[in-house]
C-alpha cells in the first residue's frame, strides 16, 4: 500500500499590491466600502482581470489582500480604489486632479500646481530611485490638515498616520504597505521620538536606504529588522527642521490665516470622499498603463537651478510626455528657485558675502575677517551686527570657505578655490547684479590679479 505525503502547508500572506519582475504585471488590492469586500485586480498586456488570491511558489504560497475587516481598512487609515476607471489623456487626468484640490482648498496657484503633478507622481514613484516630499507649514488653524486630506485623498494608497501615539507603528504602515505617508503635526505630535521622524524622511526619499530598529522576538529579547521607508510624504509641520539638507527636500506651502475663498466649504461635504474616490479609479488605471515606462528622464536636468531642485523636479517632469506641461513644470521649479535665493539673500551669510564683494571691488583680494565683519556691521542695524567669531564661523562652516591664519589674522586667501567657490555663491544668494555694470570691470582686474581667467566668470542674463 502506497503512503502518501501529507500536502505542503500553504503560507498565507497579506500585501496591497505586486509587481511581477519576470513580466511587469501588477497587481493592486481595491476595496468597496458599500459591498464589504477586498479583492486584487491583476493587469498585464493590456488585460483586467479580478483575483480573489494568487498562488506563488507552485502553490506553497498564497497572496492575499487585506481583508475588509482589518482595521486599517475599514476605518480608512489606508484608502484604496474600488475599480480602475477610464480617464482620457494625461491632460485630462491632470485637469481632473487641479480642479478638485482647487475645490477644497485654498492654496497658492503654484502649491495647486505641483500639488496635482506629485499627486500623479506617487502612483508610479516605484519607478524611480529618488522622490521629493510636500509640506505644509504653518500654525494651529491655518489649514495644515485640510492640505494633507485633500491632497492625500488622491495620491496613491494614502496612509494617514495622525493618530498614532507613537513611531512605531508608522514604520511598520510604511513597510507593509509601501503607499503615500501623510503625517499631520510632524514637529508636534512625536516630539519625544522626533529623531525617530527624521530617520523616516532622510531614509525615505532614495530607495534602498532602510531604517534598522529593535524590536520584540515574543521571548524578552530583541531582533533587529530592516524597514523600508521609502515612499511620498506630505507633512505638516508648524516649523522648520533644523536639517538643512532635510529642509532642501520639500516642496513647501506656507499656509496663513487669511480669508479663505468664499467657494471653499467649511467643512467638506459628503461629495468630498466619492470625488477622491473616483480620482483614486482613474489613477489606479492610468498606473496600469504607465507602470515600467516612466523612468527618469537625464534630459531634464535644468542647469540654472540648484541640483537638490533638479532632485525635485526632474522625477515629477519625468511622467508627463506633453512637452508643454514638462515647461510649465519646469517654469514653476524655476520660479521656486528664484524664491529660495530671495530667502537666502535676508540671511547673515549672504551679508557676509555681500561685505566680502565690496571688499574684493577695493581690490582687497584676501580679507580679514575682522575687515569682513567691519564691512558688514557698517550697513546694519545694531541689534545685527556680529562678532568676528560669529563671522569666521560662518565663512568656514556656512559659505565654505577656506581661512588661512596670518599676524593681522584669519583671512579669505584670494586662492583659486576660494575664487571658484566665490562666483558659485554669488549666483546662489542672488547677489549676481553686484557684479554686472560699471563694477564688474573691477571684479574682472580681481579675477586677473588671482590667475582666474575672465571666461571663467559667470555667466549672468
Amino acid at each position: 500500500m502506497k503512503i502518501q505525503s501529507p500536502k505542503p502547508k500553504v503560507k498565507e500572506v497579506f500585501i496591497s499590491s505586486l509587481v511581477n519582475p519576470k513580466d511587469a504585471s501588477l497587481v493592486e488590492m481595491v476595496y468597496s466600502e458599500d459591498q464589504n469586500s477586498t479583492r486584487f485586480i491583476q493587469y498585464f498586456n493590456g488585460e483586467i482581470d479580478t483575483r480573489d488570491y494568487i498562488e506563488k511558489e507552485d502553490g506553497r504560497v498564497k497572496l492575499l489582500p487585506f481583508p475588509p475587516n482589518n482595521d486599517l481598512v475599514k476605518n480608512k487609515v489606508i484608502l484604496f480604489p474600488s475599480y480602475p476607471a477610464e480617464y482620457g489623456n494625461d491632460r485630462q487626468l491632470l485637469n481632473n486632479i487641479s480642479n478638485f484640490i482647487h475645490k477644497y482648498l485654498d492654496v497658492s496657484p503654484f502649491f495647486e500646481k505641483i500639488s496635482s503633478y506629485y499627486v500623479l507622481f506617487t502612483w508610479v514613484y516605484d519607478c524611480f530611485n529618488e522622490l521629493p516630499y510636500l509640506r505644509a507649514l504653518g500654525d494651529y488653524g491655518t489649514g495644515k490638515s485640510r492640505l494633507l486630506k485633500v491632497v492625500g485623498s488622491i495620491c496613491y494608497k494614502p496612509m494617514f498616520t495622525a493618530g498614532a501615539t507613537t513611531v512605531s507603528p508608522v514604520f511598520r504602515i510604511i513597510d507593509s504597505f509601501r503607499g503615500t505617508l501623510i503625517l499631520d503635526e510632524a514637529d508636534l505630535k512625536f516630539s519625544d521620538t522626533t529623531m525617530e521622524i527624521i530617520k523616516i524622511l532622510n531614509s525615505g526619499y532614495a530607495s534602498g536606504t532602510p531604517v534598522l530598529r529593535s524590536v520584540t522576538d515574543g521571548k524578552n529579547g530583541f531582533d533587529v529588522k530592516s524597514f523600508n521607508v521609502y515612499c511620498p510624504k506630505i507633512i505638516g509641520t508648524r516649523g522648520r527642521f533644523q536639517d538643512k539638507a532635510l529642509e532642501s527636500r520639500f516642496l513647501v506651502e506656507v499656509m496663513d490665516k487669511n480669508k479663505l475663498r468664499d467657494d471653499i466649504p467649511i467643512n467638506l461635504p459628503e461629495s468630498f470622499e466619492k470625488g477622491a474616490l473616483d480620482l483614486r479609479n482613474q489613477l489606479l488605471m492610468w498606473r496600469f498603463k504607465n507602470h515600467g515606462s516612466k523612468k527618469i528622464k537625464h534630459e531634464l536636468v535644468d542647469k540654472s537651478i540648484e541640483p537638490r531642485l533638479n532632485q525635485i523636479i526632474v522625477p515629477l517632469a519625468s511622467v508627463i510626455e506633453h512637452s508643454e506641461l514638462i515647461k510649465e513644470l519646469q517654469d514653476f521649479i524655476r520660479e521656486y528657485n528664484r524664491q529660495l535665493t530671495s530667502d537666502r539673500g535676508m540671511t547673515w551669510e549672504a551679508g557676509i558675502l555681500e561685505a566680502i564683494i565690496e571688499l574684493k571691488k577695493e581690490l582687497i583680494l584676501s580679507p580679514t575677517v575682522k575687515e569682513i565683519t567691519e564691512r558688514h556691521n557698517a550697513t546694519v542695524e545694531e541689534k545685527e551686527k556680529i562678532t568676528n567669531r560669529k563671522t569666521g564661523y560662518i565663512i568656514r562652516e556656512k559659505l565654505g570657505f577656506i581661512t588661512v591664519k596670518t599676524r593681522d589674522g584669519y583671512i579669505v586667501e584670494g586662492n583659486e578655490k576660494n575664487n571658484t567657490r566665490f562666483f558659485h555663491l554669488v549666483t546662489k544668494y542672488g547677489l549676481d547684479e553686484l557684479l554686472e555694470g560699471e563694477k564688474r570691470e573691477h571684479v574682472n582686474d580681481v579675477n586677473v590679479a588671482t590667475g582666474v581667467d575672465k571666461d571663467d566668470l559667470p555667466k549672468f542674463s
